[in-house]
């Protein structure tokens, strides 16, 4: 998945590995997504295997590692990541106490709600969408039409929000106010599965509050 705006492309890396959380543990794949040119980047997300992620960077300076939220399938080696790089991490502190389940007395930098980031002639502008889980943040990317999800919007309804730290009520309250709002034509590439449009989720909303999930 690409985009030539401005020289800017969009790469995405599927990793599996497992998300653990109250005890509980999944299978999952996710999707982290390479964001820049053919000289810098940022990396959203750093799930399973740094080694994949590192080889589609490609030798390109990696000017931060940003993460959606701190589930530990999002930040697994994040500080691997960080490291080989020698990049910066962010994480929103509402998600302080998920970091410091995975990856405790390791520092990152903080997302702040409306902070702008510019690579590749765009903008990655941040959106706090607590619900999920409170740190929760989508990347907005206006000159190209797309958005970056992580876990608060899918193809086919809201992230979960049944275990701690989740609430179905915000996650709602983010989505209507935050990113229904967005342009239609707006891509939404999301943090595990397949891609959207803010068009062909927004007439649903209402179908998800009635199953309130």
């Amino acid at each position: 998945m690409s985009s030539s705006e401005s020289g800017l492309r969009i790469d995405r890396v599927v990793t599996h590995g497992i998300f653990a959380l109250d005890g509980g543990e999944w299978e999952v794949d996710n999707n982290i997504w390479i964001v820049g040119d053919d000289d810098e980047v940022f990396v959203v997300d750093a799930a399973h295997d740094a080694d994949a992620i590192v080889d589609a960077v490609d030798g390109r300076k990696v000017r931060g590692v940003i993460c959606t939220h701190a589930h530990n399938d999002h930040i697994t080696v994040a500080p691997e990541l960080a490291e080989r790089l020698d990049t910066q991490i962010y994480v929103h502190p509402g998600d302080q106490m998920l970091w410091d389940e995975t990856h405790p007395g390791v520092g990152h930098a903080d997302l702040a709600d409306g902070e702008k980031f510019s690579v590749a002639g765009t903008t990655l502008q941040v959106i706090n969408t607590p619900g999920h889980s409170p740190g929760s943040c989508c990347l907005y990317l206006p000159e190209a039409k797309v958005l970056l999800s992580g876990d608060t919007l899918f193809a086919g309804g809201p992230g979960a929000t049944g275990r701690s730290f989740s609430d179905f009520g915000t996650i709602i309250d983010s989505i209507r106010g935050s990113l229904l709002t967005l342009p239609g034509d707006t891509e939404v590439y999301t943090g595990h599965g397949d891609a959207t449009s803010i068009g062909a989720e927004a007439p649903h909303l209402e179908e998800w509050i009635a199953r309130g999930h």
